[in-house]
């Protein structure tokens, strides 16, 4: 038992509260700014910062959870303000909510409940998948209640629109966006994991790496016919096309392959949308989806399992 003036450290030892609460703000700080970047590339269609927020969740100890609800808050609420004069106050109440926060909602069970690795320690990508789908239908709900609020606002401006419609439009796109980051932020975690030491010489070694640049020529030519063409068959043919990298990259390297795959046809496919809500688009989405979850699920199964000492933890 410790005692004050010991070589223990009390708990309320003033250098250790300031060395927690800096770090909290250290995790809170760099989410923001990672946040803020993959925010500037999210589309209704196709919401990557899903898959930031429950990488984050699934990779974080719970007790830094309300750092990244911190900073996620203050661009969020920023944001949501600086609009506020132009689509009204109940919309700016609306975005002002952090969607990681009813996120962790729904992560908390599945965290206390499960761990990321299983027995044998193989990921779980069933908790994976559902987790990202339960995530997937709480950003739809409330991406589609703020929509509700602009629509309430200017009615005239949307007249083609059905909140029906977008809600499984936003589901799709943030499912996808889940499936786009979570993969490869956990591969690429589980990976430096695996190395004794992360270095230029052995990322530039890894096999996988060398067959992701193989195919970046062939998806680069996929997005350019994609969004040269006037043809909507041949746009469409490009576009299913891009699965074709991912598949064979799953072959190759099981789930690590998928994630790398899947995230670079995911980008690719957001490149080639043409409009807001684009029926043709979103069919060739749920294709990728469906084919991303099936290769990342068997992937996982025949992986080799991850050492013991490197499993995640709560």
């Amino acid at each position: 038992m410790g005692v004050k003036g010991s070589a223990d450290e009390p708990p309320d030892d003033p250098r250790t509260f300031w060395l927690k609460g800096g770090r909290h703000l250290a995790i809170a700080a760099a989410y923001a700014a990672v946040y803020e970047v993959v925010r500037h590339v999210t589309f209704p269609h196709w919401s990557p910062t899903t898959g930031l927020r429950l990488a984050c969740l699934f990779l974080l100890p719970l007790r830094y959870w309300p750092a990244l609800a911190l900073g996620e808050a203050l661009p969020t609420i920023e944001n949501a303000w600086l609009a506020a004069d132009d689509l009204g106050i109940p919309w700016a109440v609306s975005a002002s909510v952090p969607m990681i926060v009813p996120f962790m909602a729904v992560m908390k069970p599945f965290r206390l409940r499960w761990r990321l690795y299983d027995d044998r320690r193989q990921l779980r990508m069933p908790l994976l998948l559902g987790a990202t789908l339960a995530c997937a239908l709480i950003s739809a709900t409330l991406s589609c209640t703020t929509l509700a609020t602009t629509m309430l606002r200017t009615p005239d401006a949307w007249p083609h629109l059905s909140l029906s419609n977008m809600f499984w439009a936003y589901t799709l796109g943030h499912f996808l966006g889940g499936l786009t980051l979570t993969p490869i932020i956990l591969a690429l975690t589980e990976r430096a994991r695996q190395l004794p030491r992360v270095t230029w010489a052995t990322i530039w070694q890894s096999p996988l790496l060398r067959d992701v640049l193989l195919w970046v020529p062939v998806l680069a030519a996929l997005v350019v016919l994609a969004i040269t063409t006037g043809d909507d068959t041949v746009r469409q043919v490009a576009r299913l096309g891009l699965i074709w990298p991912a598949t064979a990259l799953a072959w190759r390297h099981g789930w690590h392959g998928t994630a790398f795959g899947g995230f670079a046809a995911s980008v690719a496919l957001a490149m080639t949308g043409t409009a807001f809500v684009d029926p043709v688009m979103l069919r060739a989405q749920v294709i990728l989806a469906l084919v991303l979850s099936g290769l990342l699920t068997i992937g996982a199964k025949v992986s080799r399992p991850l050492p013991t000492a490197n499993l995640v933890k709560h």
